[in-house]
């Protein structure tokens, strides 16, 4: 099973006008880094500067719940 590393950077407590940053890790290498922002989610792979893939919270929250594991909170 790979070993994960997760880092936040949080810039503030609020998400106000700077995204939070999520480097994701796998076996290290960098699987890619996750962008939370007020209005969206987006990822950005790993070795890829240009193109990003962005989600609203709404459409997160449709894959999430139709893709995601059910797991016990």
């Amino acid at each position: 099973m790979p070993k994960h590393d997760v880092t936040l950077d949080l810039h503030t407590k609020v998400v106000a006008h700077k995204d939070i940053e999520v480097s994701v890790r796998s076996d290290d290498s960098k699987l890619g880094t996750l962008l939370v922002s007020r209005g969206n989610i987006e990822w950005l792979p790993a070795n890829n500067s240009v193109n990003k893939y962005r989600l609203s919270w709404e459409r997160f929250a449709e894959v999430m719940q139709e893709h995601g594991s059910r797991v016990k909170k």
